[in-house]
């Protein structure tokens, strides 16, 4: 059993297609309304059907009271780290703090080359790395000076400081880059269910833990996002997670309690609305007591 003991948050994955910005918005202002924790927007800039994740989490901050964003997850070969450090800093400002940068080393190589970057896998990893290290400075308004083959920041006086911590969660799933999360991440963002399943969740936590170690670092820092696609309720197919309200109730608490997940964002794959909503009335409350219960047996 795997528990890392970090309360349970929950949050929505909102479309960043252009032709879909009405409904995203009313779905994220129902998320809001709901008690959702996060709001994820995926970041696939060269997709040209899909609003720039920045702006779009900009455009739902003003729409929206309480509930953080998360991006899920910021494409680092396209967002030069100090920059991208200076927008989150930005958005933690303007939205009172609501804000937590997931970060990742581009999910397609040609689609980052087609927009100007290209790198090896070996590259990309040591680039991530670096720039984690730059990110968690200039966030905290530290004057960002790194000058490597991968970055090359003369002294960059950063700022502004954001009203509260920004943490940076870290996307993969292969060990280069786990072994990255577990040195420098302050969670790590598994991606979707159907491409990192359940079976295959322990092996990529022990990597993280033990590179963690490895660092003088507890496993038990680091955060742990499940990206979680499915429906929930009489749908006979679909990709991910499929059932009834029990089912994801008794899945969702065994992902946290057996495999360490403490935050799971949903990702529906019809009738958003309904789906949102009853992921907040049914699942939501009692995976939370249902943890609680079994943590407290312990």
């Amino acid at each position: 059993m795997t528990d890392y003991g970090h309360p349970l948050s929950f949050g929505v994955s909102l479309d960043p297609s252009a032709d879909m910005l009405a409904a995203t918005r009313r779905l994220a202002r129902a998320a809001d309304e709901a008690g959702f924790d996060l709001l994820a927007v995926q970041d696939h800039p060269y997709q040209p059907g899909h609003l720039d994740t920045w702006t779009l989490i900009s455009h739902l901050a003003a729409e929206t009271d309480r509930i953080s964003f998360l991006t899920d997850v910021a494409d680092l070969q396209l967002r030069p780290p100090a920059m991208l450090a200076k927008a989150a800093a930005s958005l933690g400002v303007l939205a009172g703090g609501r804000v937590v940068l997931g970060v990742g080393g581009g999910a397609s190589a040609d689609a980052v080359a087609a927009m100007g970057a290209r790198r090896t896998g070996a590259q990309t990893v040591a680039y991530t790395e670096e720039a984690l290290t730059i990110m968690r400075r200039a966030l905290t308004g530290e004057p960002v000076r790194h000058l490597s083959a991968a970055h090359h920041i003369e002294g960059y006086p950063a700022g502004p400081v954001p009203p509260a911590p920004v943490p940076l969660w870290l996307g993969g799933q292969r060990p280069r880059m786990l072994g990255v999360a577990g040195r420098h991440g302050d969670g790590w963002i598994s991606p979707l269910n159907i491409y990192v399943p359940p079976a295959e969740v322990p092996a990529r936590q022990k990597i993280i833990d033990d590179a963690a170690r490895s660092a003088g670092r507890q496993p038990a820092q680091i955060r742990r996002i499940y990206n979680v696609i499915g429906a929930i309720g009489p749908h006979r197919a679909g990709p991910g997670l499929v059932g009834d309200v029990r089912q994801w109730v008794d899945t969702l608490t065994g992902w946290a309690v057996d495999l360490g997940f403490d935050t799971f964002v949903l990702w529906p794959v019809a009738a958003a609305p309904a789906q949102v909503r009853l992921f907040a009335r049914e699942v939501v409350p009692a995976v939370r007591d249902r943890v609680r219960q079994l943590r407290e047996q312990r």
